[in-house]
């Protein structure tokens, strides 16, 4: 039996990693680092679908693209779709400063994953709820990971086994998984009907 593949399309090795470990034993997964055009909306998912309609006109094959939003309730939802933006501008320590002084440490993170091939574009959301630190923490992740504190622990703290299960990436990427696999198996029990009436005939 043939194992599906498709690619995730980023510029960032540790989020193709992540996804590569994500769907070992389900799906072969290839990175390609495909500049693509900085798009604008408040709203990750209208982001995501509009990478993934620009990465499949280039590559022409099935392929993932995600976007995130880093949302911290003190600073009203800043900064947003715009977290790959200000992370690269003022990184963690500005963001640290940016929250001196605030009592609400209250943030989230949300991931919108589109999938694209010849059929459409098909997206796919996961949230996490957690706490800004005082302080960078733990050594493992990237991004806002060292900030970021969900039940005591940073996502920086946590192991890549444990975060592919928890974080607002896994989630997004469970219920792109689970709509996947029933895809495949539905494109399996199709070719298999087919087989069998050309075998009857």
């Amino acid at each position: 039996m043939t194992v599906p593949a498709f690619t995730i399309v980023t510029s960032n090795a540790h989020k193709a990693k992540e996804v590569a470990a994500f769907f070992t034993g389900t799906a072969m997964v290839r990175h390609v680092a495909l500049e693509i055009p900085e798009l604008r909306s408040d709203d990750v998912a209208v982001i995501a679908r509009e990478k993934a309609r620009y990465a499949y006109g280039v590559l022409h094959e099935p392929l993932i693209v995600d976007d995130t939003a880093f949302a911290i309730d003190a600073l009203h939802g800043f900064p947003g779709p715009y977290a790959a933006y200000v992370l690269t501008a003022i990184g963690n320590q500005g963001i640290l400063r940016l929250m001196a002084g605030n009592a609400d440490r209250s943030a989230g993170f949300t991931t919108a994953i589109a999938y694209a091939d010849s059929t459409g574009i098909y997206d796919f959301s996961g949230t996490i709820r957690g706490t800004i630190t005082a302080a960078p923490r733990g050594s493992a992740g990237f991004g806002y990971d060292p900030i970021f504190e969900v039940e005591g622990r940073t996502l920086a703290e946590i192991p890549l086994e444990e975060k592919s299960v928890i974080s607002h990436r896994a989630r997004a990427l469970a219920a792109f998984r689970d709509w996947y696999a029933e895809r495949q198996n539905q494109e399996r029990t199709d070719s298999k009907q087919l087989r069998d009436r050309r075998t009857l005939l």
